[in-house]
């Protein structure tokens, strides 16, 4: 278990269920599954059908219970979307200054994608909150514990890409404060189900590391 102390956080439960590709008429009732489950931090990607409408349907269903966000958002004009149907965060791939600018002027909170020290400290020299280590899998363990130690406490920093149960904890005892959990939590047109199931296992994996 890592024993350093956590920056805070804005979700309660430091796993970002990520459900790209999602539609409209499915993403309400995983949502639900979702923060029944103790999940309240949810992002729908904008390259998922109509994002801008399930992003809404799931502010007004869930908005008191959960932050809803939008993921690989790529301009400005993107932010100010998401703005305007109520997500409370965005998720970057990169580290584009004028995104995750309009993003903190409009009041949103941002994760940003990156992949080295100097992309992280672009990422927060342009008001960046929290980073995003993407593809997580691809550099491993060892690239999460040597960017933390350059890397200021206070930015909380999450992990995406490949994360499963299995190997979560590797990566929190290497200095992640959390994860993103995308194609094993949610593939488009399984059941609510097997979305319900994928939670509890990724829930169960953190509680287990705390422990």
């Amino acid at each position: 278990m890592n024993s350093s102390v956590s920056p805070p956080l804005p979700f309660r439960l430091p796993l970002i269920a990520i459900l790209r590709g999602i539609t409209p008429n499915d993403a309400v009732a995983h949502v639900a599954a979702l923060v029944e489950e103790g999940y309240d931090g949810i992002e729908i990607p904008l390259n998922s059908p109509q994002w801008e409408r399930s992003i809404g349907d799931c502010v007004r269903a869930f908005g008191t219970r959960a932050l809803i966000g939008g993921g690989t958002v790529l301009t400005p004009d993107d932010v100010v979307g998401l703005r305007r149907v109520g997500a409370r965060f965005i998720v970057t791939p990169n580290t584009h200054p004028p995104v995750i600018q309009r993003a903190v002027d409009l009041g949103l909170q941002v994760v940003a994608g990156f992949a080295t020290a100097s992309e992280a400290f672009t990422a927060l020299d342009a008001g960046a909150h929290m980073l995003k280590l993407f593809p997580a899998t691809t550099y491993g363990p060892g690239h999460v514990r040597a960017l933390r130690s350059v890397l200021p406490k206070s930015a909380p920093f999450f992990v995406v890409g490949g994360i499963t149960p299995d190997n979560l904890p590797q990566y929190l005892n290497a200095g992640a404060h959390g994860a993103g959990i995308g194609g094993e939590l949610y593939r488009p047109g399984q059941s609510v189900e097997v979305t319900r199931a994928n939670a509890i296992a990724f829930r169960q994996a953190l509680q287990e590391h705390a422990a």
